[in-house]
């Protein structure tokens, strides 16, 4: 007698729920910043010529904290385990960002010094959510509904940006920090009840070696598989990380006919990629494959870019219909990190995909300065300094997908060895 395949409906559990609910905290507070970015800079008696370059800092500063916290939780992920990562990250990003309110009442040093501060607190505390939240639940979900799951968690997370957006639209800076830090500590309370995995149960009994970093970089196979998990999710980031939240600068350049917010450009951008998202894992379990439906978003991802670019005098609505649109195409976020934590075994995976995706974040940081140094420094201007960046990510990301693994279906329950 055949074994019933799981149906949709296993995948609406608290695990899943509890998961999607933290990513949609995870995004508030991360796209936070590029949100209340001018606003609270200026608050803070920056010129409004200095917005962008001190903007710029405050970023990396977030974006060096996930890629620290995104090793840390992720070793600590297959170590000590999903839970613990959960409870951990979450504690700490919302104090961060509770404590990005007061600023410019804390003594020893400027504003934007204490700024930075908890800026790159904040983004160590983030790096730990998504990984392990993607772990956990592709660990605890049936294979051939895995995808369902993780489509799930990205495509409620993401609008997290579109609440960020309105709570940075009607609140002052100071209270929109608040708000995202007191989110998170109201999470907490629902994490009581999620159980760890049980793959990672039974794994933690034995003597395997857990949460080894440094092993993805001692095998040619293994680093190029983790390479290209990484490489091909850098374009996604691009366009929210650089379009987005420099949106009034390329508004400014392209000639839209009046103003244009990073918030707005951010909330439209995000309310496409909760269509994106969901769209994208659905798809991959309808095609059974991962790789065709990251080739496709790939190539509306360059299609987006180029039409955002190469639009000029468009009406501010107009242009917010663009990020929709590209906010779709970027939409293969919850397939990629899928493809993550597929790729590699139980004692390395918590470590890869909380990992994985901090990378790619971290990449806004050689992205905007290269951004930067191509429109200020060269003399390029903003769109064409975007271009070359864009079209470079895309080119590595299309290179890595050619000669990835298709893992869709894949049964998670096995180890990496040495």
């Amino acid at each position: 007698m055949t074994q019933a395949r799981p149906s949709f409906r296993s995948v609406l559990n608290l695990t899943v729920l509890v998961a999607a609910l933290g990513y949609f905290v995870d995004i508030f507070d991360l796209l936070l910043f590029g949100i209340v970015r001018k606003a609270s800079l200026l608050s803070l008696g920056v010129a409004e010529a200095d917005t962008l370059r001190i903007g710029i800092f405050l970023q990396n500063t977030q974006v060096w904290g996930l890629l620290a916290g995104g090793i840390l939780w992720g070793i600590l992920g297959d170590k000590r385990g999903r839970l613990s990562v959960l409870f951990g990250s979450i504690a700490l990003y919302s104090v961060a960002n509770i404590a990005n309110a007061f600023v410019d009442l804390m003594p020893g040093l400027s504003a934007i010094q204490w700024y930075a501060v908890w800026r790159f607190l904040a983004g160590l505390g983030l790096a730990g959510e998504l990984g392990a939240a993607i772990t956990l639940v592709g660990e605890v979900l049936p294979k051939e509904v895995r995808g369902y799951g993780t489509a799930v968690v990205a495509g409620v997370g993401v609008s997290g940006a579109v609440v960020a957006n309105a709570v940075g639209k009607y609140l002052t800076w100071k209270w929109a920090y608040l708000v995202g830090g007191l989110l998170g500590l109201a999470l907490l309370c629902l994490r009581i009840g999620v159980r760890e995995s049980g793959m990672f149960a039974d794994m933690s009994q034995g003597d395997h070696k857990r949460g080894d970093f440094l092993s993805l970089f001692t095998s040619w196979g293994r680093f190029l598989r983790y390479l290209r998990c990484i490489l091909i999710g850098i374009p996604l980031w691009f366009g929210v990380g650089i379009l987005m939240f420099y949106a009034p600068e390329f508004g400014k350049a392209l000639g839209v006919t009046g103003p244009v917010t990073a918030g707005d450009a951010i909330a439209w951008c995000y309310t496409g990629l909760v269509i994106g998202d969901l769209g994208s894992g659905f798809l991959s379990q309808w095609l059974e494959s991962r790789k065709k439906v990251v080739g496709l978003f790939l190539v509306l991802t360059m299609a987006g870019v180029l039409t955002y670019l190469h639009l000029p005098g468009l009406s501010p609505k107009a242009f917010y219909w663009i990020c929709f649109a590209n906010g779709i195409a970027f939409g293969y976020w919850a397939v990629f990190v899928t493809v993550a934590s597929e790729q590699f075994g139980t004692n390395l995976r918590a470590t890869v995909t909380t990992t994985a995706p901090n990378f790619v974040r971290a990449a806004v940081s050689p992205m905007s300065l290269t951004f930067l140094w191509l429109s200020a420094g060269r003399g390029w201007g903003v769109v064409n300094a975007a271009m070359a960046v864009g079209l470079t990510t895309l080119i590595f990301a299309f290179w890595s997908l050619a000669y990835m693994d298709e893992t869709h279906g894949k049964d998670l329950d096995f180890l990496e060895v040495s």
